[in-house]
């Protein structure tokens, strides 16, 4: 290993065993599937004892849990960074697709498998908190559109909101295709349909 690769692999021995923990979760979580991805996988890959899992984590519903968390944390960075270049509230709606297609160019171990949050609630049971965090994710992704929409049609909020989900559903479908198809062409798709609805109202 080169002098560089010893002072990578040194930092990385340093992080805190949670944050390894949950970087290793996300890592083969989206790769393999949550049920899939046994407790010492990821601790194996974290390089870190079992024990030390459980001394951040209750169980693996509970590191699930964080990772489902952790994933709509860094969405909203992505939307946040895309956000700043925005200039007016049609841009604010776009700034929302450009976020997904910032998550689908990932450089992704076995490549672009979908939304991480859909694919992991699919394998969750029906009631699962996680399948919640989820849920709550998506109605905030169209409630951001749907005040964007709010400042572009401040005397029709009954069609921004009707809008808002129209997007919405525009915007999952393509995320949904993009994961089968393995890129984002289907989000840049989506985009320009989104753009000439926009322009239309």
């Amino acid at each position: 290993m080169s002098e560089t690769g010893v002072h990578t692999a040194e930092r990385g021995r340093r992080r805190p065993a949670r944050e390894r923990l949950l970087a290793a979760a996300a890592r083969r979580f989206y790769a393999d599937g949550v049920a899939a991805t046994g407790i010492d996988t990821i601790t194996a890959e974290a390089g870190v004892a079992k024990m030390s899992l459980y001394n951040n984590f209750s169980s693996k519903a509970d590191l699930v849990r964080a990772y489902l968390d952790a994933r709509h944390e860094e969405w909203l960075g992505l939307y946040r960074a895309r956000l700043e270049r925005a200039q007016g509230p049609r841009d604010g709606v776009l700034a929302v697709f450009d976020a997904y297609a910032d998550h689908a160019a990932f450089a992704y171990e076995h490549g672009f498998r979908g939304c991480g949050l859909l694919n992991a609630a699919a394998e969750l049971p029906a009631g699962d908190e996680g399948r919640a965090v989820v849920r709550a994710h998506k109605e905030q992704v169209e409630r951001l559109i749907a005040g964007h929409l709010e400042h572009l049609l401040p005397e029709r909020p009954d069609a921004a909101r009707a809008t808002a989900e129209h997007l919405a559903f525009l915007l999952e479908g393509a995320m949904a295709r993009a994961g089968l198809e393995g890129d984002g062409d289907r989000l840049q798709h989506a985009r320009s349909m989104a753009t000439t609805l926009l322009e239309r109202l």
